[in-house]
């Protein structure tokens, strides 16, 4: 069953997945994938491991479906990759759900601080995930939509407003965190120098950082800035989803699709990421994604919190 999914998942238009149908102690399995997104990105291996799984023994078909598994898909603690199935699998995303995921409702939400620098963030031990991105990438309104309440935080048709971090609190018990946007940001060159040794601080010192949201633009194609942040966070053992936005737009004069620019970012980080990172698709116009990104965040923050 789990070659058959994920066969498909190697072929399935993108498109068709916009229909709903770790932490400081131990990092779940950020496993190595090839893109599931276009059978043409899929490994030379693929293929042929797929012919030679129907004519073996029912336990090498077990270890090649496990290690197919970890080719293309984030398995989470708590799973094996030999008991993954089609419906463990998130719509839209890489991200099999496993048993540690639970309540992922948001009840309430209340902003809590801003701080110039880390060393100032709260120290109430509560987990949290850091919401990063270029400055127009959509952090704030993602947020917005997570939260279901307008204007949580400030949106602008002004990118680069959120100039500090951002602290706001979730039903009492954990934290998403905004963080200043890079790339566009219409600072003073002070601010933007600084930027970069804050940021960096808050990453290495946050002992209660379950992961990094890295937002990246599906509309456009791969931004070195992004592949720089993301290659950063690798070097630095800091564990990160990809959250693709504005995956509603379509295509535009002569550009590609957002599949297709997911798909070129994600060859582009193979090149240099060893370990992929879970990734998933969202919209904060038409909600794509949501209930499972908030579903994904809630087994990363049980796990880092038993």
């Amino acid at each position: 069953m789990i070659l058959k999914t994920l066969s498909r998942l190697h072929t399935l238009p993108l498109a068709s997945l916009f229909s709903p149908t770790l932490s400081p102690k131990s990092s779940p399995h950020f496993l190595p994938i090839s893109s599931p997104l276009s059978h043409s990105t899929a490994p030379n291996r693929s293929p042929s491991l797929l012919a030679s799984v129907s004519n073996t023994t029912a336990k090498t078909s077990i270890s090649d479906s496990a290690r197919f598994a970890r080719t293309v898909l984030f398995v989470p603690p708590g799973v094996d990759a030999d008991e993954v199935s089609e419906e463990m699998i998130l719509p839209g995303s890489n991200i099999v759900l496993g048993p540690y995921a639970g309540d992922s409702r948001v009840k309430e939400v209340e902003f809590v601080k801003s701080s110039a620098r880390a060393r100032d963030c709260p120290k109430d031990n509560k987990p949290e995930f850091a919401i990063l991105g270029r400055s127009n990438v959509g952090k704030s309104s993602l947020i917005n939509a997570l939260v279901r309440k307008k204007e949580v935080a400030l949106t602008s048709k002004k990118p680069g407003k959120t100039q500090l971090i951002n602290h706001f609190l979730v039903n009492k018990s954990w934290y998403i965190v905004d963080l200043p946007g890079y790339g566009f940001a219409k600072a003073s060159e002070t601010a933007r120098m600084d930027w970069s040794s804050f940021t960096k601080g808050y990453f290495i010192n946050r002992d209660t950082l379950v992961a990094v949201l890295l937002l990246v633009d599906a509309s456009v194609p791969p931004q070195k800035i992004d592949l720089d942040c993301a290659n950063w966070l690798g070097r630095n053992n800091i564990p990160l989803t990809f959250v693709f936005t504005k995956c509603d737009k379509m295509k535009v004069s002569k550009g590609k699709r957002p599949d297709e620019n997911i798909r070129d970012f994600q060859q582009l980080i193979r090149q240099n990421y060893k370990v992929h990172p879970s990734w998933i698709m969202t919209s904060s116009v038409t909600g794509l994604g949501r209930d499972e990104l908030l579903l994904h965040m809630s087994q990363l923050r049980n796990y880092w919190d038993q």
